[in-house]
């Protein structure tokens, strides 16, 4: 019997990296231009795609991923950011409904899986005890750029439970909706909501949203006063990668 296929979208090689060093043998390749990690889990077979930063790439890396690939279901992972009090650092935040935020305005999308969103989150709350972090159900908002979370936060629509800046899903959501493939999504909180980001991503990458390091250098001379909270960012990033590595494992056990 072949064994279930499973699609994960990821965004960073910082979102990838934890969870393929803790799986056994890992094939890698390019397909349409996106890093790809080929493993088996639990009796499954996993397809990862590396989509680079924001909605747009991660709906061409989705596309691909289907096309090639044909997974059952889809897990879109990665870090993201608190805009209200209530996830801390390393927590989890399972998505039961997204939000595409321009121009001070937000568009529901769809593309979530309801009755499986329900059924992974009960299973992780369930093995929560003792991980070290707590799961969450919440609001995922993408965003083309950094947003103020100040700002956005007295822009929310009412009742918006646990939001979470990110800057992928909903160009996966979307993908998924038109494909008809089931598609579930998780964050790990790697800034607070107490924490305002001093820097825009538009500082670091090229106009396809990907990251240059002669800009990240020239940014560094121009703005040295971020470097403490880029420091910051990469303790929490290592510690919300483990949790979610673990979070994710669990999530294809039960799929």
């Amino acid at each position: 019997m072949p064994e279930k296929v499973i699609g994960l979208i990821a965004a960073m090689p910082e979102e990838v990296r934890p969870l393929i060093s803790g799986v056994g043998p890992v094939k890698r390749e390019k397909l349409a231009g996106f890093n790809v990690y080929r493993f088996h889990a639990s009796g499954k077979e996993i397809a990862l795609i590396e989509s680079g930063i924001g909605a747009t790439r991660a709906a061409r890396a989705t596309r691909a991923l289907i096309d090639t690939a044909a997974p059952e279901v889809l897990l879109n992972f990665g870090f993201g950011g608190a805009v209200l009090p209530g996830p801390s650092i390393g927590d989890i935040v399972v998505a039961d409904r997204l939000l595409f935020f321009k121009e001070r305005l937000f568009a529901n999308q769809a593309g979530l899986a309801p009755a499986l969103t329900d059924e992974l989150a009960a299973t992780l709350d369930g093995k929560c005890p003792g991980t070290g972090y707590r799961i969450h159900r919440g609001t995922f908002i993408t965003t083309g750029e950094i947003v103020g979370k100040g700002i956005l936060a007295g822009l929310l629509p009412g009742g918006t439970a646990n939001p979470v800046l990110e800057m992928e899903t909903t160009g996966v959501a979307r993908v998924a909706s038109e494909r008809n493939v089931p598609l579930v999504a998780v964050r790990a909180i790697s800034d607070g909501a107490d924490e305002e980001l001093d820097f825009s991503i538009a500082d670091f990458t090229d106009r396809e949203m990907r990251i240059r390091v002669w800009k990240v250098l020239w940014s560094l001379a121009r703005k040295p006063w971020i470097i403490p909270q880029l420091v910051r960012l990469g303790r929490n990033s290592r510690l919300a990668g483990g949790n979610l590595a673990t979070a994710v494992l669990s999530i294809i056990e039960d799929l």
